[in-house]
């Protein structure tokens, strides 16, 4: 019986080795990715070669519902926008039709958890539910609502980033759910999204910011239970510079679904205002570009990072874009375009791009446990082409027109 058994696997192992095998010479031959051209187009047709199965992005072995794939796909429905180029729509529909059953069922996602991370990939639903009207988009959508309708909360009601990280918000989780809410307010008629996805924004720059540099440091502990958690402010020891990008996109994006009259928009815009500062400030002069841990660029072992650079050229150029910043930040995102052209990106023979210097992941607590040192930042994996830099730079090459 365990013979039988190991053959069963040795079989399967075997056939999704020759699917991945085949999708790859697939997607190779479908994909002809132009020497020349927007840089927002080349990077989605190389990462639409390197992953003939949306599934694939982020590096994955078998489709999941998870924020990454959510994240690039977002930046493909707004190429599509401006393209108008059905494959990008194709691509999105894929992953939707691959997760989600007919019934609406979100195939690996566990609500239990309340994993903010989740609701990401929601977004790329209204878009697909708005075009074909097929009701399991509709569903999964409002199974995504009901998670935040249910998630655990601070006192002040700030969504908990998981229900194992107690009584602390994550910058990360600014991007994760903020946007979708708003945008779920805006299209369903439920204002009070509006306030809830308001408050989010607004108690994460009221906890986590730091009044010296402007910066927001990675994480919130209420408590202050945790071993990272200062046990005056609650907050994480060093500023990640992606966990500002998460929450710089956050607010840009939430902003797109806010009525004018909604009285908590302008206060929206004011964190946008605070933030740009502070970021033109700890921008590097000499590349253009934004370092692991931002605020400490001479220190030993920091280095240039794709996906913090790629998110904050996003949000200022939007910024600048949506008339909620200064002109002169859209030279300070194009410095940072520049760099990330110059020092980041590969291109290979074929046309395709390659995205260099991404960190892979970083969070706090957990096990092992993530203490937010700045060695913790600086030693975490770096990948190239990661899906949490790739997604961004699409975003921010369209902002700019590049």
């Amino acid at each position: 019986m365990k013979y039988h058994h190991k053959q069963k696997r040795i079989i399967a192992l075997l056939s999704l080795v020759f699917l991945l095998l085949m999708a790859g010479s697939y997607g190779a031959e479908a994909q002809e990715i132009p020497l020349k051209g927007k840089w927002s187009e080349r990077m989605a047709l190389s990462i639409m070669k390197r992953n003939p199965e949306p599934w694939m992005i982020d590096f994955m072995d078998r489709p999941v519902w998870s924020y990454p794939q959510g994240l690039v796909l977002h930046a493909f429905e707004d190429l599509w926008r401006k393209t108008g180029d059905k494959r990008y729509l194709d691509y999105i529909q894929a992953y939707a039709d691959k997760l989600i059953e007919e019934d609406g069922t979100i195939l690996t996602y566990k609500p239990e958890t309340y994993n903010i991370d989740m609701i990401n990939s929601g977004k790329i639903l209204f878009n697909l539910y708005d075009k074909t009207k097929q009701e399991k988009y509709r569903t999964a959508i409002d199974t995504l609502r009901r998670q935040l309708v249910w998630q655990p909360r601070t006192t002040e009601g700030g969504y908990w980033h998981k229900l194992r990280y107690t009584w602390q918000m994550w910058l990360d989780g600014a991007y994760m759910g903020t946007p979708f809410l708003a945008q779920y307010a805006s299209v369903y008629g439920e204002p009070a999204g509006f306030d809830d996805a308001a408050n989010q924004l607004i108690l994460m720059e009221k906890h986590m910011r730091d009044p010296e540099t402007g910066l927001l440091y990675h994480g919130w502990d209420e408590s202050r239970l945790q071993e990272w958690a200062d046990p005056q402010t609650g907050t994480s020891p060093n500023f990640w510079g992606r966990a500002i990008g998460w929450y710089a996109m956050a607010v840009v994006d939430a902003l797109d679904f806010f009525p004018a009259s909604h009285p908590k928009r302008g206060e929206l815009v004011q964190i946008l205002q605070r933030l740009a500062p502070a970021l033109e400030k700890v921008q590097d002069p000499k590349s253009g570009l934004w370092y692991q841990v931002p605020d400490q660029g001479n220190r030993e072992g920091n280095y240039l990072e794709a996906s913090a650079s790629s998110m904050f050229v996003y949000a200022l150029a939007k910024g600048v874009n949506k008339g909620y910043l200064h002109k002169k930040y859209r030279k300070v995102a194009e410095r940072g375009h520049k760099g990330i052209i110059d020092n980041l990106i590969e291109v290979k023979e074929n046309g395709e791009l390659n995205l260099l210097q991404v960190c892979a992941v970083a969070g706090l607590g957990g096990s092992p446990y993530r203490d937010g040192s700045y060695e913790y930042y600086v030693n975490e994996k770096i990948r190239v082409n990661d899906p949490k830099g790739t997604g961004p730079f699409i975003l921010a090459s369209l902002e700019l027109n590049k």
